[in-house]
This record gives structure tokens, C-alpha cells and sequence, in this order.
């Protein structure tokens, strides 16, 4: 990480000086905000941590629970995941008590006795050239801690107002704080207070949807599970593997190691569910689902010793047709000020480990939007793409979850075996790993015209890491990791071989009126306070004169105008980033968004399309106001 660049830090530097909103901050929910956030679930919880970097929206987050959730139902974390806690600065340290999941291994009869089980394949986790991080499962508990401390320590200083219970809203047509919300606070009171936006992260309670009249869809899906968390001894060899365990006559077992290297997940597939039997499923004990259990990995056995959380759930695959209140009215003159986000808006089966993953990107693509608004770095229009983007994820996601949760649910009869788990396993690893998102072409997603300078960083996709060196220090480092979760967009200009367009881009970035660091970035803030622009060249570090490179690529920033030494990259000669993401040797510029999507592919020449395009998603910049 960096910092000193406001001065000496003798401190903790995680914990940042706090900055406008975040000054003297009031422990009590105030009368009226810029953004309400109910519930501090995944979703809610990101967009604190995202909006502790915009001080100058007033923000805060109330949660019903009166206290931190101990316990979470979800664990599965996806490279997306990762990459998304590597952006918020905490993946080492999460990533240190998490398990790691290198492999999946699928169990059916046995061939010869199909009264028990036996090994019938392997599959790999993602392999190095889709992600360099893994899959891990650690308690949603700790992962809201990690973000909720990010959210703490940040400019902001936000944190969750607990014990403070949404009642129901109201949208007025006018007025600076349109949505009216009622509560009852954490000392029973019921108050009225007033917000700019509202964005309903209330999982499963889903009252703030219930006051938007979103339309819900759902498509049972005839399974029932229970799920165990257990301390357990077993004689099953893959205990401490992600497993799929498929039995001739008693059901399935979905095998989840979880953190810690002695906690295990077991999901047990119960009867299928119907009006007749339905309660007496619901009824099932953990007694009941542990014997079944047992039942399914015959000849193997596990001896429960401790049960730490048991439920039972069945599939239904809800999904909102609207994620906003101005999308559903289908009203296209006015803008969104109440949102739903997470198992709000879409909830499914566990087996696909894709509810916290799918919520934390719902929060972390509205959010950073939610910081431009209010200050006017960006119009209200913007806040529309939330729907249109994140909606069709949704569907896509139950879609998805259909298909894997009805294989993993049918007998041993009904499948070609274990190996046609591991084909649909493989050949859709892209999608639970998070990589499969690709945002149509809008206001903050450029055409693909240009999609040949860079085939590796496709338009609309997240940006795809690779490794490079930094020139001031010879380090090798993945370009990706400098990327970080404070609402900045990212220019990356892959150089020419000359370096002489590079250098004429730098020229035009830093001084032409048309450039949008000029246009959009405020008098008296640093110069990459908005755009976090870097140059990658081709050749090696050792030919690179940093005392040559542009200005632009390193900027001055902070109270002491510190130079920045760290912007300036080259490509590797074993491992060229050039030839492994497919750009063009002329050079290329890369836009990424605050999320960490590609929005723009463009010619380093391409001038008038780079300040074009950032007119259709930014505004000139206003002083910022804090009270």
C-alpha cells in the first residue's frame, strides 16, 4: 500500500484520516442523508466500505440485528471474490483463514456394487490463466468484518447503526431528500427520517422492495436440502476436499471443507418437496439429515461431534424484474432513487456458492456510482444502468443455478455419471468464478471497434491481470493489484515501441482543455484524484530512463506534492503482457471503470473519442459541501 504523501504516518496506516462527512461524525442516524443503506449484509456492506472513499456524501448504513452477525449461511468465495477483497485491500489477510479449494471430486455407486460409493472423477479448480486467485470458503460473517472495517477506517469513517429496524418509504416527486423512510431506531423509537436514495439490502425480509411494487418471478425447483455445519471424524478420504457424493437409492451430499481445517459443510439432499410432505421436510432434524448422510456415503461413515449450524431451505430461484423504482414504473423520464441489491433481488440454491459472490458485485458496481451522483461528478441518469446491468446477471444467475442444482439433485439413473458433472463443472467454471459478466455497450461501456488493439481485456468484461515490473523498484507485481476500490477510473496506456505516442497522450492528458483529467477533476485536487492514469511499456526496466518518462505517469499528489514513483510498468520478457493479452505492439489505451470493468478499448490517438466518451458519464466537478 502507499502512504506519507500527506505526511509522516506513525500510525496504523490502514486507518486513514477521516475527511468531510467523516469528521466529527454523529454515532446517531441523522434526519436526513445522502444514501440510506438497509442492511449490512454482503451487499450492504461493500457499499459502505466504496463509499467511505466519497466523504462527501453523507451516507450511512442501519442493520435490524442488534449486534454483529456471528455466524453467516454463506462461505463460497470466487476468484472474482477475491479480486474484489484485493481491490478493498484485506485478500491477504482473509485469504490467510480461509480454505482453499484446488480441486472438486465426484463421487457416484460403485460400479461393481452400487450400494456404495466410489471415486469416479476429478476436477481442477480455475486454472492459472483464468484467475491467479482461488477458490476459498470463509464465514460471510468475517468477510462483512473485513469490509465493515474498511468501511470504519476509511475518509468516511462509516459505520452500521445496529438495532435500527426499516419500517416502510415513501418517493415524493420533489424536494432534496425525495424518499421519506420510517424506522423504528435502537432505542424503539419510530423516526422519519429523509434520503437522497435508498438502497434495500434486506435479503430475505425484502421490505424495501415491497414498497417499490418490483415484480417478482419464481420458479421452484422441487428440491429441499438441509445443511450441517459440523465438527465431525469420518473415514471419507475427500472430507478435506470440495466434494459431490451421488448415492444409488438415498440422494446426494455436496461436500464443502470450511476455514479453520476441522469445520465441514454438508449439504444432504433431502424428498422432494410438495404440498403434502412440505412440513414434515421442514421438520427434518439434524439427527434425521446426519443419518441420511451417512446412508449416502456408505461404505464410509462420519461421527458427528458437533453440530454448529443446521437449517433446512428449499429451492424456489426468485428473481426481482427491476432492481430500481424508476424501472419498475417503466417511467423513462424520471431517475432511480430507491434500489434493491443481493438476495433482495435474487435468491437460489447454496450448491452453486453464488449468493455472496453475486451480491458483493451488485453492491460494488451501484455503489461507486452512488459516490459520482450526489457530488455531481455525474448526472442522476447514471444511476439507471444498476437495472440494466446487474438484472440481466441475475437472471443469467438463476439460469445457471437451474441447471447445476437439478444435476446435482438427479439419481444416479438420471445422469451419464460422475463425468458429466465434471464436463458442465469445467466447461462453466467461468461463470461461478465471476468471469462471464459482460456489460452491453451504454453510457460507461464503450463500443467495440477497437476490440483488436487488446483481445485480452475485452470490452465490458473485468480487467483480466497480468504480471509486469515496476520500473522504481524492479518489482514484479500483477497490474491488476494496484487497482483499488476508492472510486477512481483507471486510464492504462500500453506504450508504443518509440514511446513517442505514449508520450503525446501524456501531453494531451495533462494539458489540453479537452482531456477529461482537465475537464472533470477539481480545482486544487490532486491531478489523479479522479483518473489513475499508468504507462506500461514493452521493453525491459532496465531501458526504461524514469527521468524520460511523462509527468503525467508521475504525477505529484498530496499536501507536500510528493511525487508518485509507482505508475510506471514494463512488460516482462518470460511472461510479456503485450503477447499475453493480445496487444497490438502500436500501442493501446485500456479504460476500466471504478469496478474494475473494461469500458473502453481506444488508439492511443484516439482523442476526441476519449473526451467523448466521458461525456456521456461525467460532469464538470462542484465544490464539495459538508454539514
Amino acid at each position: 500500500m502507499q502512504y506519507h504523501y500527506d505526511g509522516y504516518v506513525g500510525r496504523n496506516p490502514w486507518i486513514r484520516n477521516a475527511e468531510g462527512t467523516g469528521r466529527n461524525r454523529s454515532a446517531e442516524l441523522p434526519e436526513t442523508m445522502d444514501v440510506l443503506i438497509v442492511g449490512a449484509g454482503p451487499a450492504g456492506i461493500v457499499q459502505a466500505a466504496q463509499l467511505t472513499e466519497s466523504p462527501e456524501v453523507r451516507t450511512r448504513i442501519i442493520e435490524a440485528r442488534p449486534q454483529r452477525l456471528a455466524a453467516g449461511r454463506a462461505d463460497g468465495l470466487f476468484p472474482r471474490s477475491c479480486e474484489t477483497f484485493q481491490a478493498f485491500e484485506f485478500y491477504d489477510e482473509i485469504a490467510h483463514e480461509a480454505a482453499h479449494m484446488r480441486e472438486m471430486s465426484f463421487w457416484g455407486p460403485h460400479p461393481e456394487n452400487p450400494a456404495e460409493i466410489a471415486c469416479g472423477a476429478r476436477a481442477d479448480g480455475p486454472p492459472a490463466y483464468v484467475s491467479e486467485f482461488p477458490i476459498l470458503t470463509v464465514n460471510q460473517a468475517r468477510v462483512i468484518d473485513y469490509f465493515a472495517e474498511r468501511a470504519e477506517n476509511g475518509p468516511a469513517r462509516i459505520s452500521i447503526n445496529y438495532g435500527v429496524e426499516f419500517l416502510d418509504l415513501v418517493v415524493h416527486e420533489t424536494g432534496e431528500y425525495p424518499v421519506q423512510v420510517r424506522i423504528n431506531d435502537e432505542h424503539g423509537i419510530e423516526r422519519t427520517v429523509s434520503a437522497k436514495y435508498v438502497v434495500g439490502c434486506d435479503g430475505a425480509r425484502r421490505k424495501v422492495r415491497s414498497c417499490i411494487d418490483v415484480e417478482l418471478v419464481t420458479d421452484p425447483a422441487d428440491q429441499a436440502w438441509a445443511v450441517i455445519d459440523m465438527l465431525a471424524n469420518t473415514d471419507f478420504p475427500d472430507f478435506r476436499t470440495r466434494s459431490g457424493i451421488q448415492s444409488d437409492k438415498d440422494g446426494s451430499i455436496l461436500l464443502i471443507p470450511r476455514e479453520g481445517g476441522f469445520l465441514t459443510r454438508f449439504y444432504v439432499s433431502l424428498e422432494t418437496p410438495n404440498d403434502e410432505n412440505r412440513a414434515r421436510i421442514r421438520a427434518t432434524t439434524a439427527e434425521e439429515a446426519i443419518a441420511r448422510a451417512n446412508r449416502i456415503l456408505h461404505p464410509c461413515s462420519v461421527d458427528v461431534r458437533e453440530v454448529t449450524w443446521f437449517s433446512i431451505y428449499e429451492v424456489r430461484h426468485p428473481v426481482a424484474q427491476s432492481f430500481d423504482d424508476v424501472a419498475a414504473k417503466n417511467d423513462p423520464s424520471l431517475n432511480p432513487r430507491v434500489f434493491i441489491a443481493g438476495d433482495a433481488c435474487h435468491t437460489h440454491s447454496a450448491k452453486a456458492g453464488q449468493g455472496m459472490n453475486v451480491s458483493i458485485q451488485d453492491g460494488w458496481n451501484l455503489s461507486w456510482k452512488l459516490g459520482q451522483v450526489p457530488t455531481g461528478r455525474s448526472e442522476g441518469s447514471l444511476l439507471k444502468t444498476y437495472n440494466e446491468e446487474r438484472q440481466d446477471v441475475a437472471q443469467t444467475l438463476i439460469d445457471y443455478d437451474k441447471e447445476w442444482s437439478a444435476m446435482m439433485s438427479r439419481s444416479p439413473e438420471e445422469t451419464e455419471g460422475p463425468h458429466e458433472i465434471v464436463d458442465f463443472f469445467v466447461n462453466t467454471a467461468n461463470f461461478p468464478g465471476g468471469f462471464d459478466t459482460r456489460y452491453e455497450q451504454s453510457s460507461l461501456t464503450g463500443g467495440t471497434e477497437h476490440q483488436q488493439l487488446t483481445e485480452g481485456f475485452p470490452v465490458g468484461m473485468r480487467f483480466k491481470s497480468a504480471q509486469v515490473s515496476r520500473v522504481c523498484d524492479t518489482t514484479t507485481v500483477h497490474l491488476g493489484h494496484h487497482f483499488r476500490a476508492d472510486g477512481r477510473w483507471r486510464l492504462n496506456a500500453f506504450a508504443d515501441e518509440s514511446g513517442q505516442e505514449v508520450a503525446a497522450l501524456a501531453d494531451w492528458l495533462e494539458h489540453s482543455a479537452d482531456s477529461p483529467i482537465t475537464a472533470y477533476t477539481a480545482e486544487g485536487q490532486d491531478i489523479d484524484s479522479v483518473f489513475d492514469a499508468k504507462v506500461i511499456y514493452q521493453q525491459d526496466y532496465h531501458d526504461v530512463d524514469i527521468n524520460k518518462v511523462p509527468r503525467r505517469f508521475l504525477p505529484k499528489v498530496g499536501q507536500a506534492q510528493i511525487m508518485d514513483w509507482e505508475k510506471v510498468y514494463t512488460a516482462i520478457g518470460h511472461q510479456d503482457i503485450f503477447a499475453e493479452r493480445g496487444i497490438d505492439r502500436a500501442g493501446a489505451l485500456v479504460v476500466v471503470r471504478p469496478d474494475m470493468y473494461v469500458a473502453q478499448v481506444l488508439p492511443l490517438s484516439a482523442r476526441a473519442e476519449l473526451a467523448e466518451f466521458f461525456v456521456q458519464n461525467m460532469a464538470a466537478p462542484k465544490v464539495p459541501e459538508f454539514s
